[in-house]
């Protein structure tokens, strides 16, 4: 079986970079994908698959039907958004959308799901039960995973896979995580309320740029000093808003932020521990505060199952030599996370990385680059896994 996918697989590769290289020119923002949605459509129904479209508003399915009696239904996710960075790549394909560019791989993971589906449906005799194929909109905003739950994408799903592109891994190779992935991504917005007066004058204000500066300072040292180092988090402030004129002093000032975490329990703290040093630091100098903490999505969390269904379907595929077991997660987020609240799911990281390049740019970089043999292993290595699922 694995001979017949990999023959199918390499007769299809030249029109799977033809079709990543129109999804490349033309990308779209989340939520927008309305083109990309109907080509997908398109190219699914061409391949003789049950198509779905405006499932997760611009998300679409498409599912293959296997002859074997097994009832459990897998899926395979993958996304079609894109960034709003500006291309500098140079590539004669490069986006022709002013200021909206692939620089996440989306357009390689939507070309992995289409020739995995293309592939299967072709060994639809071979499969042991039915393969649904998850198509989502808006993943860059953390929202569209929810949107195609809301629509039961996830409806009777026994198990859920995905693939994520790593240009730190050579094309030709794949990394394979057991445990956490990805990183719980959590919003914090933060306002400082003081007293305005004149900039002579400090002592007679409540100067909340300065005091905003002390509750930046404070939160950073105090991660470094009272969170478990082997649990770790991250908070970084990425904006900050305040104040009217040089020689005033801002009454107001809101930070906005971003939170990242691994583990479950340290989650769940950290609300109230933000709030407690915030608190503590207003407190001293006289100021108000108001805390927003917004959970988003959960860490991704691999199935040790599924992962080993992953790392054995690879190695068969392409030898252990080009199978990495990833000793350490990533901080960024993935919301692939949402569907294993209602399936148990894993996600691999397929290598897109140049071998003969010193340097290969990394992700939401506006020169990033990927070295497209790598779909051929991340096609194989999907459909491959897909059989090999019922087994």
């Amino acid at each position: 079986m694995l001979s017949r996918i990999k023959d199918i697989a390499t007769k299809l590769a030249p029109r799977l970079v033809e079709i990543r290289r129109h999804l490349h020119s033309h990308p779209e923002l989340s939520g927008q994908e309305y083109q990309t949605a109907a080509f997908v459509a398109g190219v699914l129904s061409s391949s003789g698959l049950h198509v779905q479209e405006g499932v997760g508003k611009t998300g679409v399915i498409g599912e293959v039907q296997g002859t074997g009696a097994d009832h459990r239904l897998l899926a395979i996710r993958t996304d079609m958004d894109a960034l709003p960075i500006q291309e500098r790549t140079g590539l004669e394909y490069a986006s022709r959308t002013n200021g909206v560019m692939h620089a996440c791989g989306h357009d390689v993971h939507t070309t992995v799901g289409l020739g995995t589906a293309m592939v299967l449906s072709q060994v639809a005799d071979e499969l042991g039960g039915k393969v649904r194929f998850l198509f989502q909109a808006a993943e860059e905003i953390a929202q569209g995973a929810h949107w195609m739950v809301q629509d039961q994408a996830m409806k009777n799903v026994s198990a859920i896979l995905g693939v994520h592109v790593f240009p730190s891994i050579p094309a030709g190779s794949i990394g394979i995580r057991y445990g956490a992935l990805t990183a719980a991504a959590d919003d914090l917005e933060i306002t400082i309320i003081g007293e305005s007066g004149h900039g002579a004058r400090p002592h007679e204000a409540i100067d909340a740029i300065w005091i905003a500066s002390q509750v930046i300072s404070a939160l950073q040292q105090a991660i470094s000093r009272t969170q478990n180092p082997l649990r770790p988090v991250v908070l970084s402030i990425g904006k900050i808003q305040g104040g009217r004129a040089p020689n005033v002093i801002a009454d107001q000032v809101q930070l906005w932020g971003t939170v990242r975490s691994l583990h479950p329990e340290t989650r769940a703290h950290l609300p109230n521990w933000i709030e407690n040093i915030v608190a503590n630091v207003c407190h001293a100098y006289g100021a108000k505060y108001q805390v927003n903490y917004r959970q988003g999505v959960p860490s991704v969390q691999n199935d040790y199952s599924l992962t080993q269904l992953l790392q054995s379907a690879a190695e068969e595929a392409w030898s252990s030599d080009r199978v990495q077991v990833l000793p350490e997660p990533s901080l960024g987020a993935e919301d692939f996370s949402v569907y294993l609240d209602h399936a148990p799911g894993s996600m691999f990281r397929l290598g897109v990385g140049y071998k003969d390049r010193m340097i290969n740019h990394p992700l939401h970089h506006p020169e990033f680059e990927v070295d497209e043999s790598a779909i051929l292993t991340g096609v194989v290595t999907m459909a491959y896994a897909a059989y090999k699922y019922w087994l």
